[in-house]
Formats: C-alpha cells, sequence, structure tokens
C-alpha cells in the first residue's frame, strides 16, 4: 500500500501549488548522510541551489531548507528525495541497508551523484541494499532526461575526470526505477554556486535543468 505513496503527496502538491499553504514548501529534498569516511556533506551548495531552480524554473513549491537525513534513520520516509555524493568511502550497516531498501520499494526516490571517486564504494553499498538487483545504462529515450527540459543525448558532461562520457546508471525495482546515480558527470558540482568551481553559466544552466528532470521524472509517479 506504500508503494509510490511519497510520490503521490508530491505530485499532489505540486498540482495545488496556487493554494496560500504551499506558498511555505510542504514538502523537502534531503541530503544523505552515511558512514565509512566519506565527504557526504561536499558540495553544500548544491540542492539548495537545484530546489531555488526548481521553484522558479517550474512553478515548484519545495521548502527551501534542505534537510539532513542518516542512512538509517526512519525520518528518511519523511522525503520523496534524497540526494547523495561524495568523493570516497560510503558504508552501510544491515541495519541501514535494510532501512534504504523500505524507503525505495516503499515509494521513495534516491540520486547518487559520483562526485568523483565514489564509484568503487557505492557499487558494493548498493549491493548490499539490493542484492537482487545491478546497475543499468538507462538509454537516451528513457523519460527522466525528456521532462521539462530535453537532454536527447543524456547527462550534460559538467567535470572533466577520465575522458570518459557521463553516464546515467539505474536501478530498477519491479519495473520502476528507484535511484539514478550519475557517473563521469559531476551533475551536484554544477548545481552549486558560480565561484565554487567557476563553470560557465551554460554548463551550470544545463546542470540544473537535468536536475530538475530528476525532480520532475520523481514527482511525475513515472515508472
Amino acid at each position: 500500500m506504500f508503494r509510490r505513496t511519497l510520490a503521490h503527496i508530491a505530485l499532489a502538491c505540486l498540482a495545488l501549488a496556487p493554494t496560500v499553504a504551499l506558498a511555505q514548501g510542504t514538502y523537502q529534498l534531503a541530503v544523505l548522510k552515511y558512514n565509512g569516511g566519506g565527504d557526504w556533506y561536499s558540495n553544500p551548495t548544491s540542492v539548495p541551489n537545484l530546489v531555488r531552480f526548481c521553484n522558479e524554473k517550474m512553478g515548484m513549491n519545495i521548502s527551501t531548507e534542505v534537510a539532513t537525513v542518516e542512512v538509517g534513520s526512519p525520518d528518511i520516509f519523511t522525503y520523496p528525495l534524497v540526494h547523495m555524493t561524495g568523493h570516497g568511502n560510503v558504508v552501510f550497516n544491515a541495519q541501514e541497508a535494510e532501512n534504504l531498501r523500505n524507503y525505495l520499494i516503499g515509494g521513495g526516490f534516491l540520486h547518487i551523484s559520483d562526485n568523483y571517486g565514489m564509484d568503487p564504494f557505492i557499487r558494493p553499498m548498493m549491493q548490499r541494499v539490493f542484492p537482487e538487483l545491478e546497475f543499468v545504462e538507462l538509454p537516451f529515450a528513457h523519460p527522466i532526461y525528456h521532462q521539462q527540459f530535453d537532454f536527447p543525448n543524456g547527462l550534460p558532461k559538467v567535470h572533466e575526470h577520465d575522458s570518459k562520457p557521463p553516464k546515467g546508471l539505474g536501478l530498477f525495482w519491479e519495473g520502476r526505477l528507484v535511484c539514478f546515480y550519475d557517473l563521469e558527470c559531476d551533475l551536484g558540482d554544477g548545481w552549486e554556486d558560480p565561484e565554487v568551481h567557476n563553470d560557465s553559466a551554460e554548463k551550470r544552466t544545463k546542470a540544473l535543468q537535468m536536475g530538475a528532470n530528476i525532480v520532475r521524472y520523481v514527482f511525475s509517479g513515472t515508472p
């Protein structure tokens, strides 16, 4: 019964956007805090900037207060979308893995943005969450690339590291995308304040547009 509940609540809020109550933001995004020594707190301006972009460009009413939530906390079920980033080690214990699994199966969504160096650590941890699943690369025709903003060639390339093309990877539970992982992209870096990385306005706009697509996709309830 809980399946997709979080996305449906967010979609209902979006439909009611003109009401006075929603002016203050009735749903909230969160950054995932994890153990292992990795810098989960990197890119502090990223998600707040993405929220403002979504509110301004898509008429959404997401709270501008971005929360921090621990992997094993029951509070994670409060948030329709949780963002995760970092450069290094990630560790989920058994309870945390089970909690994250229940959150994702129950209708939540995890966006992982590799800030370069996270890949060898996050893959085994997501295998702990979903031992029966593997990341698959999403085709460019997937709806996540074609929400309000169109990305016919998939993810934009924000930063160069290993001279590899950006990849959008996903985990699907019973046909529903529950986790989107941007690799060789640095999407979250592109959301940061301009002076942090000195990215061009074009790169930042593309990154924010793709981020907004992810948010819109999650709230649309699309499989």
